[in-house]
């Protein structure tokens, strides 16, 4: 068994064998998972069992009265072949006749013992040496002359030798020409499942200006009706959107100003021991308020199809040292005056790109405040990673927290979305930052990623840039 499992390895090394058992795999994978692979086996399949069953049940329909309808004129025709052999029997005319006719003859006797094809087994002709030669219902195609010779007579094979393979290879294109046919006609049939597929991508991709086209839509069979309700869903998605889109704009716009002269009044207060704790728990929940209205905005203008970015030439180390200055001047508190510590990994020599940097910085500052919030505790600082590669920045930050579980790995980025479910303050934001952070990403063509890093979570951002 080793022996034949080590010769198996081996030759599964070899191109040949490598190839061919990747197209069976291929093969087997189209037949599971196409639906017009297996609609072609199908009618294949349906092809040869109604083949096959009108085959034999002609065949069975013509063996049951064949005999009784044929015998009697095979049989006289066989008295005239016979006579014409003569008697005794003439080797030459039994000759001629097969010569003539596709038949082969056999005399047999104690003078003259003949056949018309010495080189073919006797089973090719229908009879049996062993048979007795009289039996009680002789063969009709079997003839006893007056001096004791037996001519029997049965159908040459010969011209089956000369051409089954030329019908056989005629039969087998015909099979190939008519499974092309069908394969043609079935996928032009299902050609507007392509159109469906690349449809519900683009509705998915928040794309709603190109329609799946309807082919006849006059008269649309059943993927065209399929076509037309996917178009009135991803219409209704969009109108959605759309209001929602509008709704969020009209009420961001129009908290500004109660906000602003809320700040105005707030800060207008006397700054006495007893107002101050208050008059300081206001302004920043008016502050939060405040920045909250000021990410939806973002986040609507950034989420739009028709963003605009104002590029220019952007020192993005400078950027990053900037914005960890600003967070840890922030965050610092009178046992800490220097504020957290992060870890910065930036590259000695990186050209300025062609990049937003306001939408820039929004984005570092974002992934370092939510590294900061979720490393609290944590023995070790976040770390920013900045690297150029092949006109590819890429900008990673790590948090060395607890992490995320990996079901909820694909929420992170949504609208809204925090891994634990109480709602608080103290956890993190309202779930607006990494959003906006891959806002910024697609904005630029580029990507968003998340994945555990074990301990805490890594965020990666890859963003194509030219440089100046």
């Amino acid at each position: 068994m080793s022996m034949w499992a080590d010769w198996w390895r081996v030759c599964r090394g070899w191109p040949g064998v490598r190839d061919f058992i990747r197209a069976q795999r291929q093969a087997k994978h189209a037949l599971v998972h196409s639906l017009r692979v297996r609609l072609i086996a199908m009618f294949v399949l349906l092809a040869l069992a109604m083949a096959s069953t009108f085959m034999f049940g002609m065949q069975a329909a013509l063996s049951i009265g064949w005999r009784d309808a044929a015998k009697p004129l095979v049989a006289d025709y066989i008295d005239k072949l016979a006579k014409e052999i003569g008697d005794p029997p003439d080797i030459e005319r039994a000759r001629a006749i097969t010569q003539r006719l596709p038949l082969s003859v056999r005399i047999s006797g104690p003078q003259i013992n003949w056949r018309s094809n010495p080189d073919q087994p006797d089973k090719q002709h229908d009879w049996k040496d062993d048979e007795p030669r009289e039996a009680e219902s002789p063969r009709f195609y079997v003839r006893n002359t007056a001096d004791g010779h037996l001519i029997q007579f049965g159908v040459s094979v010969q011209a089956w030798h000369d051409r089954p393979r030329f019908i056989g290879w005629i039969t087998l294109f015909t099979l190939l020409v008519l499974t092309t046919l069908a394969y043609v006609r079935v996928r032009r049939m299902l050609r507007p499942l392509d159109d469906i597929r690349a449809g519900a991508l683009r509705f998915g991709a928040g794309e709603f200006g190109q329609a799946i086209p309807v082919r006849r839509s006059h008269h649309p069979d059943e993927l065209g009706e399929l076509a037309a309700t996917i178009n009135t869903m991803g219409a209704d998605i969009h109108q959605m959107l759309e209001a929602k889109r509008t709704l969020l704009l009209a009420i961001s716009h129009e908290l500004r100003s109660p906000l602003t002269r809320a700040r105005l009044n707030t800060e207008l207060l006397p700054e006495t021991a007893d107002v101050q704790p208050g008059r300081d728990a206001l302004l920043r929940d008016l502050a939060l308020m405040r920045d909250l209205v000021t990410d939806l905005l973002e986040s609507e203008r950034l989420a739009s199809p028709h963003a605009a970015l104002h590029r220019e030439a952007v020192d993005v180390c400078t950027l990053v040292e900037d914005v960890v200055c600003e967070l840890q001047t922030a965050h610092a508190t009178a046992e800490a005056d220097a504020g957290p510590l992060i870890d910065m990994q930036l590259p000695t020599a990186l050209p300025r790109l062609q990049l937003d940097p306001t939408r820039i910085r929004l984005l570092v500052r974002n992934l370092l405040d939510n590294a900061l919030r979720h490393s609290a505790g944590a023995s070790v600082a976040p770390q920013i990673t900045v690297q150029w590669t092949n006109g590819q920045l890429s900008i990673a930050v790590r948090d060395f927290g607890t992490g995320v579980e990996e079901n909820q790995l694909p929420n992170l980025g949504q609208p809204f979305f925090r891994p634990d479910a109480a709602r608080t303050r103290e956890g993190g934001g309202v779930g607006l930052g990494l959003y906006l952070c891959r806002l910024v990403a697609q904005a630029h063509g580029g990507s968003f990623a998340v994945r555990n890093a074990q301990p805490g979570l890594v965020i990666e951002i890859a963003l194509p840039a030219a440089t100046v």
